[in-house]
């Protein structure tokens, strides 16, 4: 029994139709039909039930089917384990990336990556909202904060401290404020995700948490334009320091009320699971971990943020 044979038969059943899986695969309807005959003859058991009209799957074909889908998935993952740990890395790599993340930091980082194995291909979706892996077409995701579905995997990349930051000019305009209170004077750049303004800010004084709700004529669902907003000078924001970290270094954006620490969040690698990490999963969380520890140690030579963290 020939995989090209199995791989036509799971077609003719997704698509209820051997032309039209004939078509998808870019191959004859008697090609096609061919190897349905063939695994049939194979199995000693029909597979679809045909009418003039309708071509379904028979008690047989229900039964064989998943289980042959399985098993052709699993011999595809066991080939490109092979081929990448023999160092041949040509597949495509469908990552999904934050927006503000993804555009200023990941991307230059994936094209290195791509310089080094310039057989692999890359499908990058931007974008803030949580990704959904059985409706979106990628393998991994890079996002902020921990996975909270139990049955996603995996790799923790580094702590991510988020500070309050505005431009200098900004600043030299409206004055610096020097305790919470203070930001009710002052103009929030807001995030918004799924229709919910983040408008209430959390901070930490060493002791306890403190609420402050911002008011500001400004708010989106990209947290790159939040960014720009920020070095445009258009008013504060509260920023993870991957994101601002060129700016923070270079000045255009300064730290505002260190004292008072934004909620921290973490930077993670997930997958849908434990089969789809594969060899390249491990290496760009190398690359990512590496990366980041490049940047994180560079904020805390310039004393932006405290040198604890992993």
């Amino acid at each position: 029994m020939l995989l090209e044979d199995l791989q036509v038969i799971l077609k003719v059943a997704e698509f209820r139709s051997i032309t039209a899986a004939a078509t998808n695969l870019d191959m004859r309807t008697a090609t096609a039909s061919a190897a349905v005959k063939r695994v049939e003859a194979a199995l000693g058991a029909e597979l679809f039930v045909r009418t003039t009209r309708h071509l379904r799957l028979s008690s047989a074909g229900e039964r064989y089917l998943p289980e042959c889908e399985q098993a052709l998935k699993m011999l595809d993952q066991a080939k490109l384990n092979m081929r990448e740990e023999l160092g041949i890395l040509d597949g495509e790599i469908r990552i999904a990336l934050s927006s503000d993340l993804g555009r200023n930091l990941i991307t230059p980082w994936l094209d290195e990556f791509l310089l080094e194995y310039p057989k692999a291909t890359l499908r990058t979706s931007i974008s803030d909202s949580n990704i959904d892996f059985y409706r979106d077409s990628v393998d991994m995701a890079l996002r902020y904060g921990s996975p909270t579905d139990a049955n996603m995997y995996g790799f923790k990349i580094c702590d991510v401290p988020r500070i309050l930051c505005a431009a200098p000019e900004y600043l030299a305009e409206m004055g610096t404020p020097k305790h919470l209170s203070d930001l009710a004077q002052h103009n929030g750049l807001l995030y918004q995700l799924h229709d919910m303004l983040q408008d209430e800010w959390v901070f930490n004084d060493g002791t306890q948490d403190h609420k402050v709700k911002l008011k500001g004529n400004r708010a989106s669902n990209d947290a790159d334009l939040v960014r720009r907003w920020c070095i445009a000078g258009k008013g504060v924001a509260i920023k993870s320091c991957l994101d601002m970290s060129r700016h923070l270094l270079s000045g255009e954006v300064v730290k505002v009320m260190p004292e008072f620490k934004p909620t921290p969040t973490e930077l993670w690698l997930v997958c849908p699971s434990r089969q789809s990490i594969t060899p390249t999963v491990r290496l760009l969380r190398d690359l990512f971990r590496e990366k980041t520890a490049e940047i994180l140690s560079q904020l805390s030579e310039q004393v932006i943020i405290e040198n604890k963290i992993s």
